[in-house]
């Protein structure tokens, strides 16, 4: 099976200081992958890389979907992030609309013109995160646990091969981190990719899966 994602010999910069470098790695289909390091290790710039955020500095292949990262076009990535679901730490949901408007005004960015679709659509995904009777609250009607799940929900709309999650549980109490992961989980099963960037290594013991580790600007798989 062909890998959704593959980094040969990569160097990643932020503003002019290597973040990363001698980047070698591939996410295969229908995997979880935890990303691990200390804050400040790269986790985040190589996530924000390969949904096109921060661009890949130089090596030998950078391709992320069937995307070339370094010259991919400015009109081509909106395409790239539609195949890509994005968890954040932080939700980042608009707080003057509801559930529904929410994921409603995704749908519509990314080309969803008829009504009936993106009503079906939200219901299906509203369902699979558990959330199927919240579509009504505004996000500050929410607990943390419950917005996290409508991020995921957001994530799930298009259907991404790939879903990267940037310290979802990081602000969730134990409990409901505990919840958020076996729904991560559960979507590998589903035939999603998974790549979590946490800190939290309790969690890989409670939820096995493959581990990427940033250390000293490199990139490890730890076996």
């Amino acid at each position: 099976m062909e890998n959704l994602a593959e980094y040969k010999d990569v160097t990643i910069k932020r503003q002019d200081r290597t973040v990363l470098k001698d980047l070698n790695f591939h996410l295969e289909p229908s995997t979880f992958y935890y990303l691990v390091g200390k804050v400040g290790s790269g986790k985040s710039s190589l996530m924000k890389t390969m949904y096109a955020e921060v661009p890949v500095y130089s090596g030998e292949t950078a391709n992320v979907l069937g995307y070339n990262l370094f010259d991919i076009k400015t009109k081509e990535i909106p395409y790239l992030r539609r195949e890509i679901g994005i968890v954040f730490q932080d939700f980042q949901l608009l707080q003057d609309r509801s559930v529904f408007s929410n994921l409603d005004f995704v749908l519509r960015a990314t080309g969803w013109k008829e009504k009936e679709k993106r009503e079906k659509r939200i219901g299906e995904v509203l369902t699979q995160v558990g959330m199927s009777n919240k579509s009504y609250k505004m996000p500050h009607e929410l607990s943390g646990g419950e917005q996290q799940r409508i991020v995921i929900a957001r994530a799930l709309l298009n259907s991404p091969r790939l879903i990267l999650a940037d310290e979802p549980t990081g602000n969730l109490d134990p409990n409901t981190g505990f919840q958020i992961l076996t729904l991560l989980h559960g979507l590998v099963e589903k035939g999603h990719t998974v790549l979590m960037a946490t800190h939290n290594l309790q969690l890989l013991e409670d939820f096995p899966g493959r581990v990427l580790r940033c250390y000293n600007k490199q990139l490890f798989e730890e076996k």
